[in-house]
């Protein structure tokens, strides 16, 4: 082995497979959520260049991660005879529900402030941060024996309830319904292309691929849906349950922030539920 191949063999460090509620697990929990409070309390009403630098922060960390964890996965080598190779796992193709940050942070991070950012920070806060909470919750088969791929799982996860809480935090005040919907536009059009890139799949691949677990070629393995929904109804049937669903999910957890902000601003009036159209009509009317 060459020194780049004995570095990358030295990255796959082993521990005992963490266990759900594990020490490890937990240790992640805890730091979730004091950089959660940390930076809701500290930097809740913080500039938009210190958000930018925050969100930059994090998401180059991630990418820096990811990559990591893409040349992990696809290199492999045998200690007892020195043999290595190269064979990339499709399966692990970053494009899934939790991977949407790597894309979409940078418009957070550098546009400028408007509706097609906002639109993108909305989607962040409800539907990809539920993506990251699930895993928390029930890491089902995320663990593995390598070390760094459980660190970066852990992080990745965490970084987006982070900063999906963050950001809906620091945009409160802005919360309304057209809000939310410009963050389900979004949701949408990365199901498109997740759908796109399984009907796309066979072309290029006979490994299991399966983006937002939403493929045609192979069953959806995500709780509930999975095991319950998939089974049991036409695929076209499932891929609308599959989107109507997380469309509530989202919007149950955009609610929770709508609700909580109101509870909690001095002047209530501050923020609508209808935004700046509901300002209009009483105009109007006035």
């Amino acid at each position: 082995m060459n020194f780049i191949e004995k570095f990358l063999v030295a990255l796959d460090g082993k521990m005992p497979e963490p266990t759900d509620y594990g020490w490890f697990h937990l240790m992640f929990i805890g730091m979730v959520l004091v950089a959660t409070v940390l930076l809701c309390v500290f930097a809740k009403n913080a500039k938009y260049k210190t958000v930018r630098w925050i969100i930059a922060a994090v998401w180059i960390v991630m990418v820096v991660l990811e990559v990591y964890k893409q040349i992990n996965f696809s290199f492999h080598y045998d200690l007892e005879t020195g043999k290595t190779w190269w064979d990339y796992h499709w399966y692990a193709f970053p494009y899934q529900l939790c991977s949407t940050p790597l894309f979409l942070l940078p418009f957070v991070a550098f546009c400028k402030e408007g509706k097609f950012r906002d639109s993108i920070i909305a989607f962040i806060g409800t539907f990809a941060m539920f993506g990251g909470l699930v895993t928390f919750i029930y890491p089902g088969d995320v663990f593995i024996s390598t070390i760094g791929i459980n660190i970066q799982t852990m992080f990745h996860h965490g970084a987006q309830i982070v900063t999906g809480i963050f950001l809906m935090v620091h945009e409160r005040k802005r919360l309304n319904i057209w809000y939310f919907l410009r963050g389900m536009y979004v949701f949408l059009i990365m199901t498109a292309i997740a759908f796109f890139l399984n009907v796309m799949a066979p072309l290029f691949t006979t490994e299991t691929f399966n983006m937002f677990y939403i493929g045609p070629h192979f069953p959806c393995t995500l709780p509930l849906l999975g095991n319950v929904v998939y089974p049991n109804v036409p695929y076209i049937v499932f891929l609308l349950i599959y989107v109507l669903g997380f469309i509530i999910v989202g919007f149950i957890f955009f609610m929770a922030y709508f609700g909580i902000t109101k509870l909690f601003l001095k002047d209530r009036s501050q923020i609508s539920f209808l935004g700046k159209k509901k300002v209009a009509k009483d105009e109007q009317k006035a």
